[in-house]
C-alpha cells in the first residue's frame, strides 16, 4: 500500500515536479497543498504519513506550518522533512538540530536524491 504523504509547497511548479517524481516509484501518494494558511486543515483531512514543507512562502513561512502541525499531537507520529532552497549548512543545522525536522532537502535536487531523502524520511518516522 503506497504511503501517503502532503507536500506544501506554494510554488505550484515543484509541487507538481515532487508529485511526479516520487509518484513514480509507485510506493508513495501524494497530495499537494499550495497554501501555507490552508496546509493545517488539509493535512488534518488527508492524514499524511509524512510531509514535505517549504520555508520560504507568502502569507506564512514554514516554519509557522512546522509549528502548528508540530504541537498537533496526532501529527506527533508523523515525519516531516523540510524542502527548501536554503542551502547553507547554518540554516540545515537549524532545520535538523533546533526545529528537529526528519530531513533537509535543499533545492534544487535530483529525482534520485529527493526519493531517497524520501525513503529516509519514512525510516526516522516515529512510527
Amino acid at each position: 500500500m503506497a504511503k501517503k504523504i502532503l507536500v506544501i509547497e506554494d510554488d505550484r511548479d515543484i509541487a507538481d515536479l515532487v508529485k511526479l517524481v516520487l509518484e513514480t516509484t509507485k510506493d508513495f501518494e501524494v497530495e499537494t497543498v499550495l497554501d501555507p494558511v490552508t496546509a493545517y486543515q488539509k493535512a488534518k483531512s488527508f492524514r499524511p504519513e509524512a510531509i514535505l514543507l517549504d520555508l520560504t512562502m507568502p502569507k506564512m513561512d514554514g516554519w509557522a506550518v512546522f509549528k502548528m502541525i508540530r504541537s498537533d499531537a496526532s501529527f506527533a507520529d508523523v515525519p516531516i522533512g523540510i524542502l527548501t532552497a536554503k542551502s547553507q549548512q547554518f540554516d540545515e543545522m537549524v532545520g535538523l538540530h533546533i526545529m528537529n525536522a526528519d530531513a533537509y532537502i535543499t533545492k534544487p535536487f535530483g529525482k534520485q536524491e529527493l526519493i531517497d531523502k524520501t525513503y529516509e524520511l519514512f525510516n526516522k518516522g516515529k512510527k
